[in-house]
């Protein structure tokens, strides 16, 4: 059974930085491509960041392009999320999930991820 389970998130002031991890069971990170998405309060979930199954790509949304940090821990079979100068705006639940094909890269639409972890609350304050 795939599990996904998020952790790290908090409240920070901008400018300032969180790592989040997200665990996976059920199944190797190494096989599939791993995301990121955001959901802000009364807006539709968002592409943050994604890893390619190889480990040796990546993807970011112009927003958070040079600021965030995808990367995973394949012993730990970890993925993470390095934020760095957070703003306000960045303030979201962050979910990861992973690509419903194996082979699937290159797309930032949430519907090619699936198995969506829970969520972790990040409140940047200003």
């Amino acid at each position: 059974q795939v599990q996904l389970v998020e952790s790290g998130g908090g409240l920070v002031k901008a400018g300032a930085s969180l790592r989040l991890s997200c665990a996976a069971s059920g199944f190797m990170i190494s096989t599939n491509s791993m995301g990121w998405f955001r959901q802000a309060p009364g807006k539709e979930r968002e592409f943050v960041a994604a890893i390619k199954w190889t480990g040796l790509s990546d993807d970011y949304a112009d927003s958070v392009k040079g600021r965030f940090t995808i990367s995973r821990d394949s012993a730990k079979n970890t993925v993470y999320l390095q934020m760095n100068s957070l703003k306000v705006e960045d303030t979201a639940v962050y979910y990861c999930a992973v690509s419903r094909k194996a082979t699937t890269w290159g797309t930032q639409n949430p519907s090619d991820f699936g198995s969506w972890g829970q969520g972790t609350q990040v409140t940047v304050s200003s």
